[in-house]
C-alpha cells in the first residue's frame, strides 16, 4: 500500500454535526469545486469536507500518482478517526474511493459515486487527455466561461483556479501510472450501499453506456441515476436536479 499523505480540507457546516461526509474531487480539479455538494449537505444538517487530492489544490506534491495512491490517502482521512457517513466521489475522486471501501468497508457507511472513472475506454482516456490539455494552456476564467457559458460563476472561477493550482506534472504522470484504468474488481467488493449519479451519455459520460457500469447489475448494493442533459460534471451542467439525486439516494 502506497504511502498515505496528509491532505488538506475545505468544510461546510456545523462541526458539531451528528452526520459527516467527505467530498472527492476530480481529476485537474480541487477541494473547492465540490462546493454544491458542501452547501446542501450543511443545509441539511451535515457536516461536509472536502480535499485537494495530491498533485492537486494545495496538497503534498508526490511521484505516486496511482489509483491505489489515491485511494491510501483518502482512506487514512477520518471524521475525527472514526468513519464517514457518507462519501462522495467525482470522476477520479469515485475510482479512487471504491478502491478505498473496497480495502476497509469502515471508511464510510455509503457510498456516491457521480459519473465515477471505474474503467475508462481508450476513447475516454484521449477525451480526459485533450480536457486537461485545454485546461492546462489557458487556465484562465475566460476560457473556462467560453466552453461551459452556463456553469455558475463560483464554478468558472474555481475551475480556472484548481488548473493554476494543479501540478500539470501530476495531471498527465496520473495516466501514465495507470495504463489499465479499471476498478471494477474493486467495486465488485464494495459491500456498503452504493448510488452511482452518472451524466448523460448524448452529451458525454465515462460511466453509462461503458463497461463500467457493469458494476450495477453484478453488485446488488449499486443503484444508478442519470442526470439527462448533463455532461461529465453534472453537478456543475445541472446543479438542481443532479442535488436532488443526492438527496433522493440518501433516504434510501
Amino acid at each position: 500500500m502506497p504511502a498515505p499523505v496528509l491532505l488538506p480540507r475545505l468544510s461546510w457546516g456545523a462541526p458539531d454535526a451528528e452526520r459527516r461526509a467527505l467530498l472527492v474531487h476530480g481529476l485537474g480539479s480541487n477541494g473547492a469545486l465540490m462546493w454544491r455538494y458542501g452547501a446542501a449537505l450543511a443545509d441539511a444538517g451535515w457536516r461536509a469536507d472536502a480535499v485537494d487530492l495530491r498533485g492537486h489544490g494545495t496538497a503534498p506534491r508526490v511521484l505516486d500518482y496511482t489509483i491505489a495512491a489515491y485511494a491510501a490517502d483518502i482512506g487514512a482521512t477520518r471524521p475525527d478517526g472514526g468513519t464517514w457517513d457518507l462519501v462522495i466521489g467525482h470522476s477520479l475522486g469515485g475510482a479512487a474511493s471504491v478502491v478505498a471501501v473496497a480495502g476497509d468497508p469502515s471508511w464510510t457507511r455509503r457510498l456516491v459515486l457521480v459519473d465515477p472513472a471505474i474503467a475508462l475506454t481508450d476513447h475516454d482516456r484521449d477525451v480526459v487527455r485533450d480536457s486537461q490539455t485545454r485546461s492546462f494552456d489557458d487556465p484562465s476564467p475566460a476560457a473556462v466561461r467560453a466552453e461551459h457559458p452556463h456553469w455558475h460563476e463560483q464554478d468558472v472561477e474555481l475551475k480556472a483556479l484548481s488548473a493554476q493550482q494543479a501540478s500539470r506534472w501530476a495531471v498527465a504522470q496520473t495516466s501514465a501510472q495507470n495504463p489499465l484504468w479499471d476498478v471494477r474488481d474493486a467495486a465488485l467488493h464494495v459491500a456498503i450501499p452504493t448510488h452511482v449519479i452518472a451524466s448523460d451519455p448524448d452529451v458525454y459520460s465515462i460511466f453509462r453506456g461503458k463497461p463500467a457500469e457493469s458494476v450495477v447489475e453484478a453488485n446488488p448494493l449499486f443503484s444508478l441515476s442519470v442526470i439527462t442533459g448533463a455532461g461529465h460534471s453534472p453537478h456543475r451542467d445541472d446543479p438542481a436536479a443532479t442535488i436532488a439525486a443526492l438527496m433522493a439516494a440518501l433516504q434510501d
